[in-house]
This record gives structure tokens, sequence and C-alpha cells, in this order.
């Protein structure tokens, strides 16, 4: 019986992914065990097929023809493979969720999480990303848009929360997910969970 031929396999997986995505050694595990998809990784990234961003954290490079010049990843795909890699669960909160949920413009300064693993803090390319440990409540409970609205919620703060606000909010959830934050969010603190009722009523 021929022996599988792992990097191959990592590597055709790879080549249909779209440009921009980001990976580690466990998105692979269907294929092989982990140290043997770091080597692979390891081999690829030498070869130029993908673009090492930090210590076991990889992307497909996306080209942007106006720049002329391989971009920067996506500091939210970058901080979800880290997590991935870790096993850990985590949630944009502060200025990051404002900024993934269209209530703010402004890039953030570092991109926060909560997490239900450690404090971790790493830079890539004049970016900051850091993972701050939470209850896991605020983050293993909840379904993933409902603990991230929750943190948007709270980075505003209860007096800064408008009509502005709740609409946009309405229009970027679905039916389903309105449904499942109602029922999610029940033991939260009652002035989030009373704007949540507001935001999920239509």
């Amino acid at each position: 019986m021929a022996r599988p031929n792992y990097l191959n396999e990592i590597k055709r997986r790879i080549l249909t992914y779209e440009s921009g995505t980001v990976f580690v050694a466990a998105d692979f595990a269907d294929i092989t065990d982990k140290k043997t998809a770091s080597v692979g990784l390891s081999r690829l990234e030498t070869e130029g097929v993908i673009r090492r961003i930090l210590r076991g954290v990889y992307d497909k490079p996306a080209y942007n023809r106006f720049l002329g010049e391989f971009v920067a990843p996506i500091p939210d795909k970058v901080a979800h493979a880290i997590a991935r890699n870790f096993g850990w669960t985590i949630v944009p909160c502060g200025d990051t969720a404002l900024n993934l949920l269209g209530l703010s413009t402004q890039v953030p300064a570092v991109w926060v999480y909560v997490s239900d693993g450690t404090y971790k803090e790493y830079l890539y390319d004049n970016t900051t990303i850091q993972f701050k440990r939470t209850t896991n409540k605020e983050v293993s409970k909840l379904s993933y848009k409902t603990a991230l609205v929750i943190q948007a919620l709270k980075a505003l703060g209860k007096d800064n929360i408008d009509e502005m606000v709740i609409s946009r909010l309405q229009k970027k959830l679905t039916a389903e997910e309105k449904k499942a934050m109602v029922s999610e969010a029940k033991a939260i603190t009652s002035w989030v969970y009373e704007y949540l009722k507001q935001i999920c009523r239509s």
C-alpha cells in the first residue's frame, strides 16, 4: 500500500483556498497530525506557495493590482487562526467589535479579543492582536454573533446606544440569529439584555 503524500494533499487544499485565507496546522487535522502538517506548511512556505505571518500561522497571500503588491492579511482572520491553533473560543471586544459590526469606521490600533484561553499578544506587520482571558459565560456559552453584539454594546456603554445603533444591528442580524440571541443572553447584564430585546424585535 502506497504511503500517503501528506504534503501534496495539504498543497492541493491550499490551492483551492481564496486569496487572503489564513490557516494553521490544526486546519489540516483530517489529513495528518499537527506535527506533520506543521512541517508541510514550513516546506510550502520555503517553496513560496504560502506566506508565514507568525510562527505557525500562514496565509495564501492576496495580491492588490492597484498597489502592485501583496497585502497584509486581515487581522480578524489571523486572530481566528491563532484561536483555532490553541483551541480557544474568542470574541472581538471594544473598538474591534464596533469595527467588525460597522458601528465604527475607525481601524483599531490594537485588535482585542476576549478569550477562554490565556492572555497573549502578537505583533505582525505593524498590527497588534491581543487576547484577554474572560469568564466562560461571555464566550463559550453563546453563539459567536450573540457574543459579538454583547461586546459591542458594552463597548458603547449604556448611555451611548441610540436608534441608529439599534437599526444598524437589526440589519446585520438574520431572523435566526435574533431568535438565538434573545434565548441565549438571558443571564447577561440587565441593561444589555434590554437593548438586545429591542434589536431583536424586528
